[in-house]
């Protein structure tokens, strides 16, 4: 699905903070993001479940929800964004990676190469956590107040 118009979720967050002006701890609903996340976080136990069985298909089939993932309204993108700033650079390669990393898991399902669907769902992680240890702290601290 390779969509010219598409944001990615980095730019979307970055711009969505700019936007709107958001200062520490001013969500009262939990951003859009979070749901994002955790259909994520549930996407990749999917796969991993897939990876014990040897499912490829329910792999091949599970990857793109994390390649493609769905991405906040517009106005919390430019929140996210305005939120990343100079960094947004760095956000953006994550998620690119992240879009990467889930189309070659993907891939090697739909070969039915076992060891290069581990090899790329952990890269996969690993692009996951990368993002995670730069941002995850700061965004739940700048929108919810919180560790």
């Amino acid at each position: 699905m390779n969509n010219p118009y598409r944001f990615h979720l980095a730019a979307a967050l970055c711009l969505a903070l700019t936007a709107i002006g958001a200062t520490g701890a001013q969500a009262a609903e939990p951003l859009a993001l979070r749901k994002v996340m955790r259909d994520l976080g549930s996407n990749m136990q999917t796969i991993t479940d897939g990876i014990s069985r040897e499912d490829w298909e329910l792999v091949e089939k599970t990857a793109p929800l994390i390649a493609d993932h769905p991405q906040p309204p517009l106005a919390e993108k430019l929140r996210i964004m305005r939120f990343v700033g100079s960094d947004m650079g760095k956000y953006k390669a994550h998620d690119s990676d992240t879009h990467a990393q889930a189309q070659a898991v993907g891939k090697a399902a739909k070969a039915g190469d076992g060891a290069g669907v581990i090899l790329a769902f952990q890269k996969l992680q690993t692009s996951c956590y990368d993002c995670h240890r730069e941002f995850r702290k700061p965004f739940v601290n700048h929108f919810y107040g919180t560790r």
